[in-house]
């Protein structure tokens, strides 16, 4: 594996950490792809893809334990572990348009559901680009390109954390509309009775523990690389698996138990095209 000079770690990354977080990951990720093939629910995709990232960003850690100066495997972690939450996000996204229309609440959303992925997905993948070539220059062997990647970096998460905070707006807003003045789809699909219902407010709830956590995570990488290599929060280790590893593994455990396809899957047979878009 290629090697550099410049001291990629302050740190021997742990390796029974990487190892645990790899393992879970794993297990959610496997749960996740079966839930999405058993429910045909191929809007969580991009969702699994994302915890297919994570596998890959630990065990490339567990490399970096043996061998701290492998440019290639610290690239690689670096890499999979920042962009596996955008992932994440762009599922959520469309898992919110998909419940407006199952409670036919498209008038209630002041950004047309037709259009409402496309604006979301789309910041996210600028997002994406913006963190992927970051994480890239970052890998360059020198403190000048470690220095240019992390602001690169510190733009893309700056992007994510302005279109997520428009998409809980977007969220926040259709959910006070339709409990004010409720269609009738959306009055017949409640469950009454539970904490958390299981039905399309249940599926919000889980969308907006979801988005706070990302939040926190996007918000510990954005401290992360403002205060740079030789920062507090990037030369101790801890906060990765604190602010970063444990907030997404939660994130995935939270959607395999309250998956969007549980309710969304209810749809009327002719509904089914609408839904794909």
């Amino acid at each position: 594996m290629g090697a550099s000079d410049f001291v990629l770690y302050e740190y021997t990354p742990s390796l029974v950490a990487a190892v645990i977080f790899a393992a879970l990951f794993f297990l959610t990720t496997v749960l996740h792809l079966w839930q999405r093939i058993r429910a045909h629910s191929n809007y969580f995709n991009p969702f699994i893809v994302g915890g297919i990232f994570q596998v890959i960003g630990y065990g490339a850690r567990c490399v970096s334990h043996f061998n701290k100066t492998s440019t290639i495997a610290y690239a690689m972690q670096s890499l999979f572990l920042l962009l596996a939450p955008i992932l994440y996000a762009a599922s959520i996204y469309m898992v919110l348009g998909r419940v407006i229309r199952f409670v036919r609440g498209e008038h209630m959303s002041y950004i047309p559901v037709g259009i409402m992925t496309k604006v979301f997905v789309g910041g996210d993948i600028l997002s994406f680009l913006l963190q992927a070539a970051g994480g890239g220059i970052m890998t360059g062997g020198s403190k000048s390109s470690f220095t240019i990647g992390q602001w690169v970096i510190v733009g893309g998460l700056c992007v994510q954390l302005v279109f997520f905070g428009a998409f809980l707006v977007s969220a926040l807003i259709f959910h006070s509309k339709i409990l004010r003045h409720p269609t009738a789809e959306s009055e017949q699909k409640m469950h009454l009775g539970s904490f958390w219902p299981r039905d399309w407010r249940g599926v919000l709830f889980a969308c907006y523990v979801a988005s706070v956590l990302i939040l926190i995570r996007s918000v510990y990488r954005l401290v992360e690389f403002i205060q740079g290599q030789q920062g507090y929060v990037m030369t101790h280790e801890v906060f990765l698996y604190v602010f970063d590893a444990t907030m997404m593994y939660f994130v995935m455990v939270l959607m395999n138990l309250r998956h969007p396809a549980h309710v969304l899957q209810q749809q009327n047979p002719s509904d089914s095209t609408e839904q794909k878009a």
